[in-house]
């Protein structure tokens, strides 16, 4: 069993490989023969957004009807999903500090959207180490957060010597039927896809953007958010910078994550 704490008065987690549960386990891996179930949240509550305090707190009001803060770490506008009213999904701190509740998903076309980047993460992870990701298949982690130039990347994959350097983004804009990023000016974003631009052409680079959106059939880049980010993704592919996509979802009912399409189709030249 492996224990997983972030950041002070931060939830906790534990996970193993197998389909035994405990009260204690925020998370576990699940074996078995549908692939598609990737992690299962555990002591999932409901809630109401009531509004968004801050680019990291959101008020929400409780199941219990009180109203409390919830954390979020994803740092887009989520302007679509912040508002009075809207049904969220949350993980209640073991130990409450100035939030007592992580702000995870939020319901979304008659699923969860999951806004939580960490959880997006940690689920690319497993699919990764479970083999579920066809397209990476063999390759494994060797380092978190290595740097480049000026930036601090997401993963350093290998396999069989070749190594990927692995930026992930979070795509949770619903454009249509479209997964779409960013949903506001993203000047590390433009940063993060310039350096890997730069090291294309000695080492293997990669961005891949994580849909939380279930039913999409695609990722576009959001042209009217930021123009540019488009123009240096069309550039970067042209460069060898592999762009990528997958989708996945909460599944409320059951509290599961699963990763409905590891090989999201990507359009960089989409118009609506």
């Amino acid at each position: 069993m492996k224990k997983i704490r972030r950041g002070n008065n931060d939830i906790s987690y534990s996970w193993k490989v197998n389909n035994h549960s405990s009260p204690e386990k925020s998370f576990q891996i699940v074996e078995g023969v549908e692939m598609r179930k990737i992690l299962k949240l555990e002591n999932l509550e409901a809630c109401r957004i009531v509004r968004r305090l801050n680019r990291f707190v959101v008020e929400i009001k409780t199941k219990g009807g009180t109203y409390d803060l919830a954390s979020i770490n994803n740092t887009g506008r989520l302007q679509e999903f912040l508002v009075y009213g809207k049904t969220g999904y949350c993980l209640k701190r073991e130990r409450p500090g100035k939030t007592g509740y992580r702000l995870v998903a939020i319901e979304d076309a008659g699923a969860g959207a999951l806004i939580d980047t960490n959880l997006q993460m940690k689920s690319f992870e497993v699919a990764l180490e479970k083999g579920y990701i066809p397209w990476l298949k063999g390759y494994r982690i060797v380092r978190r957060n290595p740097r480049i130039n000026r930036s601090m990347l997401d993963y350093l994959l290998i396999k069989d010597g070749k190594e990927i350097y692995l930026e992930i983004k979070s795509a949770v804009l619903r454009k249509g039927n479209m997964a779409s990023y960013p949903d506001c000016p993203s000047e590390r974003g433009r940063r993060h896809v310039r350096e890997l631009i730069e090291i294309a052409g000695e080492r293997g680079a990669m961005i891949l953007f994580i849909s939380g959106l279930r039913g999409v059939k695609g990722f576009i880049p959001n042209d009217d958010a930021d123009p540019e980010i488009g123009v240096l993704l069309r550039r970067a592919e042209a460069e060898n910078v592999k762009i990528k996509a997958l989708s996945l979802f909460l599944d409320f009912a059951s509290g599961y994550i699963n990763l409905e399409n590891p090989d999201l189709d990507v359009f960089l030249d989409f118009l609506p």
